[in-house]
Parts: C-alpha cells; structure tokens; sequence
C-alpha cells in the first residue's frame, strides 16, 4: 500500500491507463457524491468486501479513497492480502477532495 496526496493520486489516476478508481463508503455516502468513474465495495460488509475483492483484475492498480482516509487505508492493506500489488490510498479522503465529484 502506498499513500499518496491528493495531487499525487490525481495525477497518477489520470496518467495510469491501467488504473481503477475504488470507493470503499457505504452505498448510502457514494450516492451523496463520488469521485468519477469510481466504482463502490463498502468496507464495512466485511466478508462481502472481501468476497468482490477477490473478484477484482489484480493486474490493475487500484486507487482508493473514502470519506477521510483511514477505511481506504485499510480496505488497501486487505487487498494486498488478497493479492492486489498495486492499491494506492488517497490521504484526507474525498472530505479534501477539490477535484471533480459526480452526484
């Protein structure tokens, strides 16, 4: 896991023709507003999370965010468990998020 600043992760979402953007909120805070192209695996599901983990390309890189950064940290360090090299954890969140959101 690599945590990354907010322009770092911008930069590197955007220069990365391989890459994934993952929001691990709840349902109910994705719909509130999301990053763009960002697909949902709430964290809290437990099992669950790690049951549509497992079923994510590990060849691709995964860039991760929550509302403040600490589940997206952890949601990374468990896909590096479950064999996913390449998660990037975006520090602070979407809360310092001053790029695009999608409602």
């Amino acid at each position: 896991m690599k945590n990354l600043t907010q322009e770092q992760w911008s930069n590197e979402v955007d220069q990365d023709k391989n890459a994934v953007v993952l929001d691990v909120r709840t349902e109910e805070e994705f719909i509130e507003g999301y990053i763009p192209n960002a697909k949902n695996i709430d964290i809290y599901k437990g099992q669950g999370f790690l049951d549509e983990v497992e079923q994510l390309d590990k060849s691709k890189n995964y860039y991760v965010y929550c509302r403040s950064g600490a589940r997206s940290a952890q949601a990374c360090a468990l896909m590096n468990q479950q064999g996913i090299e390449n998660a990037y954890n975006l520090m602070g969140g979407i809360t310092e998020w001053d790029g695009e959101i999608q409602k």
